[in-house]
């Protein structure tokens, strides 16, 4: 087992139990795929709820330009609500997950089937 699939089996836990869904585990592997070695980077596989800057990012280098959704205060209601979901006394939001989340609840899984 290699340690990309040990942490997509945290992402997966996290999914069902942090977040009360039943995972994907395909789209959950191609979006943990999709952000390479960050993952294994403490910091940069974390996303911090609380900063402002920090969810920018998610929204103009993700959903802008991975996902190509438009910019509009949609998105960050949707990183918000996500981040929400996720518990704000919850450290440790696992980026792949949100980064997941997002996807599915914008329903952009097509942009992994290329």
């Amino acid at each position: 087992m290699s340690k990309r699939d040990d942490l997509i089996k945290v992402y997966a836990a996290d999914v069902k139990d942090k977040l009360g869904e039943t995972p994907d585990m395909d789209l959950l592997t191609k979006v943990t795929v999709g952000l390479g070695p960050a993952i294994y980077n403490l910091d940069a596989s974390k996303v911090s709820g609380s900063d402002d800057k920090e969810l920018e990012t998610v929204k103009n280098n993700y959903l802008i330009k991975k996902l190509g959704l438009k910019d509009s205060p949609e998105l960050m209601a949707a990183i918000k609500s996500v981040v929400e979901k996720y518990g704000s006394s919850n450290r440790n939001k696992h980026r792949a997950v949100i980064y997941y989340m997002l996807c599915k609840h914008f329903k952009k899984a097509s942009v992994y089937d290329k």
